[in-house]
């Protein structure tokens, strides 16, 4: 591994050739990253010689806040990023990992956070060298290779489903940039009540929609949209990356609908799994956990990483999480 260097790359303009099959560290993701207000993308790229063997991408976003300090700036990374065959794929994450961190610190970026992990325990012992913890989080798949998705619908979700229906609740493919502003504003209400959440420029969702990386189910009611979920596709899966909806009485119906249309759109292309990117914490009662889990999945106990760029506020959260 002595000859494998690491270069961050924050331009299009220098990003050379990579291979890849996944959607969360692509060119076009970065790309579209870099055409957004209050993002920037970062590119680790890994060489053995002049060849890449390895890819990371990490998304800056710049997010606000209702306490001190009020404005700050989030790395975000979605898995491990992608690697060479023949090559020790943990030794140059741990490379990587390495040298994004000391530029994001150096950026005085407020803290990192990687989810959606292959494994649960990839890169454990790479993390807690940077100065990272793990907090033990739930992720739900739904596989859709191995049998119809109605066979694994609990009876109240399906009854959810069908009580949607007779309600006059439709839902739909979303074409037109309306729809897509419809959409975008009842996630800001939505993810406005939920400290943790983050939401980008709808730029992005136009982006998207334009290269044709994601596909926005709206389901409506009365000729109001009252719903919707967002969905990336990536290695012949599914991921629903944005799922929300109107504060109001109906909202569990119109969100059954919503994920079932979607999983239903998943199965019939062809997709493995439909992976649901953020069902929280796992406490003992999580009623969206409690939700999705209606539609037949399976829940996996994961890690999170996170590291905090105040050393004091790393230590005490490393104690606080420590297993």
């Amino acid at each position: 591994m002595n000859d494998i260097h690491v270069v961050i790359v924050s331009k299009g303009k220098d990003l050379p050739p990579i291979q890849g099959k996944g959607f969360f560290h692509s060119e076009a993701l970065f790309r579209m990253i870099e055409n957004t207000p209050g993002q920037r993308p970062y590119m680790a790229i890994a060489y053995d010689g002049g060849e890449v063997v390895g890819h990371m991408l990490v998304m800056l976003r710049r997010r606000g806040s209702l306490f001190p300090p009020y404005l700050f700036t989030q790395g975000r990374v979605y898995g491990e990023g992608e690697y060479a065959e023949g090559y020790e794929k943990e030794e140059i994450f741990g490379l990587m990992l390495s040298q994004i961190t000391k530029k994001l610190r150096r950026g005085l970026c407020l803290y990192i956070e990687f989810s959606d992990l292959s494994t649960k325990m990839f890169g454990y012992g790479k993390f807690r060298s940077n100065g990272f913890f793990p907090i033990h989080w739930m992720e739900i798949h739904n596989s859709l290779h191995s049998m119809p998705p109605e066979k694994r619908l609990t009876y109240r979700m399906r009854k959810n489903i069908i009580k949607a229906k007779r309600s006059g609740m439709e839902t739909r493919l979303a074409l037109t940039d309306n729809e897509y502003d419809n959409f975008f504003k009842i996630l800001k209400n939505y993810v406005s009540l939920k400290i943790r959440r983050y939401i980008p420029d709808i730029k992005l969702f136009y982006e998207l929609k334009e290269n044709g990386d994601c596909h926005l189910f709206t389901t409506t009611y009365s000729g109001k949209t009252v719903s919707g979920c967002l969905c990336v596709y990536s290695e012949d899966n599914c991921y629903l990356w944005y799922l929300a909806t109107k504060h109001n009485l109906h909202r569990k119906r119109a969100n059954a609908l919503t994920v079932w249309t979607a999983i239903k759109h998943a199965y019939e292309n062809n997709c493995r799994h439909i992976y649901f990117m953020d069902v929280g914490l796992p406490f003992k009662k999580n009623h969206f956990r409690e939700f999705i889990l209606g539609f037949g999945g399976k829940p996996v106990g994961t890690y999170r990483w996170f590291r905090c760029s105040f050393k004091w506020v790393n230590n005490l959260l490393s104690w606080m999480y420590r297993e």
